[in-house]
């Protein structure tokens, strides 16, 4: 058994992390795919859209001047020569005192330039007779009013949503070039574990920390590979960290202990470029490269796996997928409900809860209680220069459920109204 004999700053991890990270390469997707990637590339209209003048609602295609000052009281009235369709071009050119029965969405006949709504008027047989007037272009989408020939309608880094998709689709692009997912191989380490779903016995516990892991990555744009546990050989662990993969995640094993093989295989291998780490309750946590590969050694216990998984290797993973850097929690600032004490020289990720209003907080330490991270709304970073907060004092906390922001901060705003 051996101590640290130096922890690395969150500065200096984030530093050097940083200098390592970049989007990888891109890859060509349908879009029927493409929904939730990253975009490699700024999409530039190349048509206008809509690439014709059309009706924005149905009734009748008019020419403007021939309304003006028709009203309920004084009606004029206009020969119907046809009936205008989508997807149709009405071949006839409207003349002064002819009109066209349109739907919503057909091309607007040439010489009309305004659609009068039918509510507005009176059919007989094949006349109307108007009530109101309308102006030129009224009721009317004119050519590139949604988006005109060269307009950049989504920009490179941008993750789509559905309605993006439909834009790529209404401009014509059948593809469109994203970022490639990492992959992610996961190695849990540990003759004392069970697999996931195992009933704990004996001196044996379940593994929870792949469960987990597998679920941050997929939230994080990761395509992950996670085989089973790897036992505490070194062979069998030098195997794992040789997997074809982006990142290499270790659970377990990380620290300075006599079965702790992952960080002397990686120093052997590749490169330990980070060790020991001042932050609670993460500070067996490493860092390094394999190639390639960026490795993460997580501690075994499942707190201090969270822990370093959002400080580090989520934030490596969103980067490598063309994502943002920071922490995809919302945050709210709320006041504490009672003093959160910390030790100056490292930083501190506190557990808490939101009752009533306030910040309640869980817990520091107890990096093996992982009930805490579920009984908590969320948690507090206490920086290395601080003691902590005193009582009512105002702090940021981060939320694991997005729902759960937007319903303290309206309550919130509610209770100071």
């Amino acid at each position: 058994m051996r101590g640290f004999a130096h922890r690395a700053t969150l500065e200096e991890c984030l530093t050097w992390l940083d200098d390592q990270i970049s989007p990888l390469t891109a890859t060509e997707l349908a879009i029927s795919q493409a929904a939730g990637r990253v975009l490699a590339e700024d999409i530039i209209c190349e048509i206008n859209v809509p690439g014709f003048r059309r009706a924005m609602m149905d009734g009748y295609a008019v020419v403007a001047t021939d309304t003006a000052g028709a009203t309920p009281y004084n009606r004029l009235s206009l020969e119907i020569i046809g009936h205008a369709f989508p997807g149709q071009e009405f071949k006839s050119k409207i003349e002064i005192g002819q009109c066209v029965r349109i739907m919503t969405g057909s091309p607007l006949p040439a010489g009309s330039d305004a659609v009068l709504p039918a509510e507005q008027t009176e059919v007989e047989g094949n006349r109307i007779w108007i009530q109101a007037d309308v102006s030129p272009k009224k009721h009317v989408a004119n050519v590139g009013e949604d988006i005109s020939e060269g307009t950049c309608v989504l920009r490179a880094g941008r993750q789509l949503r559905p309605q993006d998709v439909g834009i790529l689709s209404s401009i014509g692009r059948a593809n469109v070039s994203v970022v490639r997912k990492p992959r992610v191989r996961i190695v849990v380490t540990g003759d004392e574990l069970l697999p996931t779903g195992s009933v704990p016995t004996g001196c044996q516990i379940t593994d929870a920390n792949s469960p987990m892991l597998d679920a941050l990555c997929c939230r994080d744009g990761a395509l992950v590979h996670n085989p089973g546990i790897v036992p505490d050989d070194p062979t069998a662990i030098r195997t794992a960290l040789h997997d074809e993969a982006d990142v290499i995640l270790v659970s377990g094993g990380s620290s300075v202990g006599q079965e702790d093989h992952a960080p002397v295989l990686l120093a052997e291998d590749g490169e330990l470029a980070i060790h020991g780490i001042a932050i609670r309750p993460s500070s067996p946590a490493g860092m390094g490269r394999l190639g390639q590969r960026l490795v993460f050694l997580l501690p075994g216990n499942p707190v201090s796996c969270l822990c370093a998984y959002d400080f580090f290797a989520g934030r490596a993973i969103r980067v490598l997928g063309g994502r943002e850097r920071a922490w995809p929690y919302p945050t709210i600032r709320l006041p504490l409900s009672r003093k959160l004490v910390s030790t100056i020289g490292r930083v501190d990720y506190a557990r808490v809860m939101i009752v009533d209003n306030q910040v309640e907080p869980l817990a520091i330490s107890g990096a093996s209680v992982l009930s805490s991270t579920t009984r908590a709304d969320g948690f507090v970073v206490i920086p290395a220069n601080s003691e902590g907060y005193a009582p009512a004092s105002e702090v940021d906390v981060f939320l694991y459920d997005g729902a759960r922001a937007l319903k303290s901060e309206t309550a919130f705003r509610t209770d100071d109204s």
